[in-house]
């Protein structure tokens, strides 16, 4: 296996009293796109600036391509930042803009080199037709493909992505997320994306960290992440909707809602008597239980149906087909996928 580009070990930072990261371990392949996946307040941020040296760990050690990046200032460490506000001079074009970072003191390029660059950019962007208009002129997506541009036109060694889509609408969004991924295999970089929102992580990402307050909780592939979450916090980050979470006690051998339903007899692989089961909507159905529900909301989806019912003291949510007729008021009898449920013990 190829040496990763970055390693990142026991890095913490603090700030005062606050704790903004805490014994982060990282690792990112040389040709990889990482996402960190984190409500707000989750450290995303500040890890980037840890690793772009815009700030410096208490704690720990950030080694990039073999050495250790601590001793290297920021441009040493060859890494382009796109945030999520777009940073553009706004009197000048898209072309001027994306032109500074290659007129900075030092670098020296030819203008042939800088056109090259610059117009290499904005073709893979599809932005070459906008390269003369001022950035004031410009819709948000326009000026994100071009602060986007703006970063690769260096051709640095490691990307990273402060939530760069956040401040688009929803379609511009998806599209721009399926953009961005055949971008970096262009541009066969390392990028390391940072996101608050499921949906890009779980179609962008080769790998996931999920982080919350400062602590790695997972590292995973999409599938893995989704699949097998390793605790309940990671199960709610990702799945639309929301995964269902039921407490469970062992009563009489046998597992047991809050309610006193029974769902199953115990089992050797969960000794603890107390346990969350963790059940995506999409593996409830609505018949063939043997207990019955009350169906209060039908939610209307697009491609699909959220049916909410209350069940054993839970009030749970189950994917159902467009088609189904459902009605509000009605009994259904739910019956779980226990194959593909998830389980965690609630007590040490």
């Amino acid at each position: 296996m190829a040496e990763p580009y970055l390693k990142l070990r026991g890095l913490s930072k603090r700030f005062g009293a606050l704790s903004a990261l805490q014994d982060v371990d990282l690792e990112l392949g040389a040709n990889e796109l990482l996402v960190v996946l984190g409500a707000t307040g989750a450290g995303k941020t500040t890890l980037l600036r840890t690793i772009a040296g815009l700030e410096e760990p208490s704690v720990g050690s950030v080694e990039m391509n073999g050495r250790d990046a601590l001793r290297l200032s920021p441009a040493e460490r060859d890494v382009a930042l796109v945030f999520q506000n777009f940073s553009l001079y706004p009197d000048w074009t898209a072309r001027k803009n994306m032109e500074f970072p290659l007129r900075a003191p030092g670098r020296a390029l030819a203008e042939p080199l800088i056109r090259e660059r610059v117009e290499w950019a904005a073709a893979l962007l599809k932005i070459s037709h906008l390269l003369e208009r001022r950035a004031t002129r410009l819709s948000g997506g326009e000026m994100q493909r071009v602060a986007i541009g703006r970063a690769i036109v260096r051709r640095p060694k490691l990307f990273l992505m402060d939530e760069p889509l956040t401040n688009l609408d929803a379609k511009l969004r998806e599209a721009l997320r399926v953009e961005l991924v055949s971008l970096r295999r262009e541009i066969a970089a390392p990028m390391i994306y940072v996101t608050h929102d499921q949906a890009e992580a779980l179609s962008m990402g080769d790998r996931i960290v999920v982080l919350s307050k400062g602590r790695v909780l997972q590292t995973g592939t999409p599938e893995q992440i989704y699949e097998s979450p390793a605790s309940p916090e990671v199960a709610r980050q990702v799945g639309q909707p929301r995964v269902n979470l039921i407490a469970l006690e062992l009563r009489q051998e046998h597992w047991v809602t809050q309610g006193g339903l029974p769902l199953m007899g115990r089992r050797a692989e969960h000794p603890a008597s107390r346990m969350t089961l963790g059940v995506r909507p999409e593996d409830i159905q609505l018949e063939g239980g043997q207990h019955a529900g009350t169906l209060e909301l039908v939610e209307n989806t697009g491609p699909a149906q959220v049916a909410v019912f209350t069940w054993g003291g839970e009030r749970l949510h189950a994917l159902v087909e467009k088609g189904a007729q459902l009605k509000v008021g009605t009994q259904v009898f739910p019956r779980i996928d226990l194959d593909r449920a998830m389980f965690w013990p609630t007590e040490s």
